[in-house]
C-alpha cells in the first residue's frame, strides 16, 4: 500500500520508505531541468528534500515524514528528466529509514 502527502508518493518496503513524485505533480511541473538535493542525513517533517526547476515552475519539495536519509537518487542530479519518468524505479527522489510507522499510517492512502 502506498501513501500520498506533500504531492509525493510514499511506498514502504520493509523498513525503507521511498518518496517519489505523484503523476499529478509530474504533470504540474512539466519537464524537469534542474534539481539540487539537500545534504542533511536526517529530515524532519516539512524539511526540504530538494529544490527543482522545470518548464512550468521552480519549487522546493518537502518531506511529509521524519527519518534518516539512506539514499538519494543521485542519478537524477545529472539527468533530472528521470523524475519525469513513469516508473518508480526511475522517478524516486529519496529513501528514508527510522520513520515513525504511526506517522506513515496517518498519511492519506494513494
Amino acid at each position: 500500500m502506498a501513501k500520498v502527502a506533500n504531492s509525493l508518493l510514499i511506498t514502504k518496503n520493509d523498513t525503507i520508505y521511498t518518496l517519489s513524485m505523484t503523476p499529478e505533480l509530474q504533470d504540474l511541473l512539466g519537464d524537469i531541468a534542474y534539481i539540487d538535493f539537500t545534504e542533511e542525513d536526517g529530515v524532519a517533517v516539512d524539511d526540504s528534500l530538494l529544490n527543482l526547476e522545470s518548464s512550468k515552475a521552480v519549487m522546493e519539495l518537502t518531506s511529509p515524514l521524519a527519518g534518516k536519509v539512506v539514499e538519494r537518487n543521485l542519478e537524477a542530479s545529472s539527468d533530472p528528466s528521470l523524475l519525469n519518468q513513469k516508473g518508480a524505479d526511475k522517478n524516486w527522489i529519496i529513501k528514508l529509514t527510522n520513520v515513525d510507522e504511526k506517522a506513515y499510517q496517518s498519511l492519506a492512502d494513494a
